[in-house]
């Protein structure tokens, strides 16, 4: 059985489906599935969803593209969601200097603001990091993000990198791109971080993993995600699935 770490299965291209793609993840060994928030209203969705399906988790918090919108009354809002049952995370937050949808100045304001909830509400953090590497390292590091729980969530910097997370006690989350012929750094990763750090994830609808890429992801493919990361260790699937999903359950402390 896999976890799926993290799945917009709120996702509008999943309306009409949803419970289909819910069936097929199950029939293809899935066990668990943590939807992420991107903004107030994708958490809701996603803790909606949450409290409809056993097996879907729910995280809640406003991705660094719409902190632009972002206010103290936010936090509230998401300081009551985070007291729902099923949801086991803040997330997904973090730094995004690639598209810079929101300023860089209220990026960081919000991300370190976000992590301080996580800190009153003592809940995990799942973290956003996309040409911010340096940065979102340091501030994590300057909140001691292990200590709390912490998971980089498609993970997408260097081995080394990924050395100094695990030595902070933050894990490493694999999604699609490890499939990626041109994706040789995170290949690099699946190989060299040891599996008791090591997540997977679809990050679906988006992030496709060979064979399929170009069509939209869902959660069933999860498993290419981990039958590639046996093939990085020379391991078998199933190591890789069972370790995979221990680490997930002891992140998100879920029995």
């Amino acid at each position: 059985m896999i976890f799926d770490s993290h799945a917009h299965l709120d996702d509008e291209r999943f309306d009409g489906e949803r419970d289909q793609i819910i069936a097929r993840a199950k029939e293809s060994g899935i066990e668990l599935i943590l939807n992420p928030g991107a903004d107030l209203n994708t958490s809701l969705r996603a803790v909606n969803l949450a409290e409809k399906y056993e097996m879907i988790y729910a995280a809640v918090g406003v991705h660094p593209h719409d902190v632009k919108d972002m206010d103290e009354d936010t936090i509230e809002v998401l300081r009551a969601l985070s007291n729902k049952e099923k949801v086991v995370a803040i997330g997904e937050i973090g730094l995004d200097f690639y598209y810079d949808h929101s300023p860089r100045e209220l990026q960081r304001k919000w991300f370190r603001r976000q992590i301080e909830l996580a800190k009153e509400v003592n809940l995990p953090m799942i973290i956003h990091d996309r040409d911010a590497h340096e940065e979102t390292f340091k501030i994590l590091k300057e909140y001691d993000a292990g200590t709390l729980g912490c998971v980089m969530h498609c993970y997408a910097s260097s081995v080394e990198m990924a050395r100094e997370y695990i030595k902070m006690g933050v894990y490493i989350s694999l999604a699609g791109p490890v499939t990626f012929n041109n994706a040789r750094k995170t290949y690099e990763v699946a190989k060299e971080i040891p599996l008791e750090w090591l997540l997977v994830e679809t990050d679906s609808p988006y992030l496709t993993p060979v064979p399929y890429r170009g069509k939209r992801n869902e959660p069933a493919y999860v498993k290419l995600v981990a039958e590639k990361i046996a093939e990085a260790k020379g391991i078998t699937l199933e190591e890789v699935a069972r370790q995979t999903t221990l680490n997930a359950k002891k992140l998100f402390k879920i029995d």
